[in-house]
C-alpha cells in the first residue's frame, strides 16, 4: 500500500518554549511527512535562555506511554532525547528491544543554557543499556567528551573519538561539530560500519537563540527520513540540509527572538558527505 504513512516515535522531554524536545521533534516529523507519536519523560519549564524547573515523570508513566503507543502503532524507528535518569533509560532500552525498534539516540545531558538534564548516575546506564541497542547515536562535543573522558578541540580529535565510540558500543555515530570554532564549514564526523565520513555544510549565521534545538531536530529528522525508506546516506544528508535550512530560515518572534523553523527551500546542494 503506497499511501501508508510511516509512524515515528519520540521519547523525550517537553520544552515549554517549543524550541527543542518533544515540540521540535513533532514539528520536524510533520514537516518531513511522517506521523509523530510521543512519549514524554519530563516536563521542563524553559525558554532558549534558561531552564527554570525540571519535573521528571515516574518510570511507570513513561513505561505505560511506550506500551500504549507500541501496542497499536506500527513504529519501526524512534528517537530518544532527554531520558533524565537510570530507570527511564532502562525502561526505554528494554521496550526498544521487546518491540524491535531502530533507535536514534541523542544523548541529551546538558541544555544549551547549561542546565543538567541527565543524572550523573544515569550516564553509566546509557552506556551499558541504551547505546548498544541503538542504530545511531548523535552526541555533540561536550557529550562526547563526557563519554570518552578527553578534550576534543580539532576535527582529527572528533574522527578518533567517533571511531572509538563506534567500536565500544557497536552502533553508528554522528559526532556533531557545532561547538568547534574557527572553521569554514561545519563538518560532523560520521562513523558507519567502521568507516569514517565527513558530513558538512556551510557555517550558518545564527540569529538570536535560533540554534536552540538543533540536536533534537537533527536526530528527529534522521529517524523520520529512515522511516520513509531512505538509505542512511540520504537520511543523514537530508537531515543535515533540513537543520541548515531551519537555521537560515529562522523566524523572528519579536525584534530579538528568533527560532528555528522548517525551511521552505531545499539546501541539499550545500551538503557534502565524503569518506575520510
Amino acid at each position: 500500500m503506497s499511501n501508508i504513512l510511516p509512524a515515528v516515535l519520540t521519547v523525550a522531554g517537553s520544552d515549554s518554549g517549543g524550541g527543542a524536545g518533544i515540540q521540535a521533534d513533532l514539528r520536524t516529523f510533520n514537516a518531513l511527512k511522517v506521523y509523530g507519536c510521543s512519549v514524554i519523560t519530563a516536563v521542563t519549564s524553559q525558554n532558549p535562555d534558561e531552564v527554570r524547573r525540571v519535573d521528571v515523570l515516574p518510570e511507570e508513566a513513561v513505561k505505560t506511554q511506550l506500551e500504549t503507543v507500541l501496542d497499536l502503532f506500527p513504529v519501526r524507528f524512534a528517537k530518544t532525547g532527554m531520558l533524565a535518569n537510570e530507570k527511564i533509560i532502562a525502561c526505554t532500552a528494554f521496550l526498544a528491544e521487546k518491540y524491535n525498534l531502530q533507535l536514534i539516540v541523542d544523548p541529551v545531558m546538558v541544555s544549551t543554557s547549561g542546565a543538567r538534564l541527565l543524572e550523573e548516575s544515569a550516564v553509566s546506564a546509557m552506556r551499558k543499556l541504551l547505546f548498544p541497542r541503538a542504530s545511531w547515536i548523535t552526541p555533540n562535543i561536550p557529550e562526547a567528551e563526557l563519554l570518552c573522558g578527553k578534550k576534543l578541540s580539532t576535527p582529527s580529535d572528533l574522527a578518533g573519538v567517533a571511531l572509538e565510540l563506534h567500536e565500544k558500543f557497536k552502533c553508528n555515530v554522528i559526532l556533531k561539530s557545532g561547538h568547534l570554532t574557527c572553521v569554514d564549514r561545519m563538518a560532523d564526523i560520521v562513523c558507519c560500519e567502521g568507516k569514517l565520513y565527513s558530513l558538512s555544510s556551510p557555517v550558518a549565521v545564527i540569529r538570536g537563540n535560533s540554534s536552540h534545538g538543533t540536536g533534537c531536530t537533527l536526530s528527529a529528522a534522521i529517524a523520520a527520513l529512515l522511516a520513509t525508506g531512505k538509505s542512511w546516506q540520504e537520511s543523514l544528508t537530508e537531515a543535515k540540509a533540513f537543520v541548515y535550512g531551519s537555521l537560515l530560515e529562522s523566524r523572528p518572534l519579536n525584534g530579538t527572538l528568533f527560532q528555528m523553523y522548517p525551511p521552505e527551500k531545499q539546501y541539499l546542494e550545500q551538503i557534502n558527505l565524503e569518506e575520510l
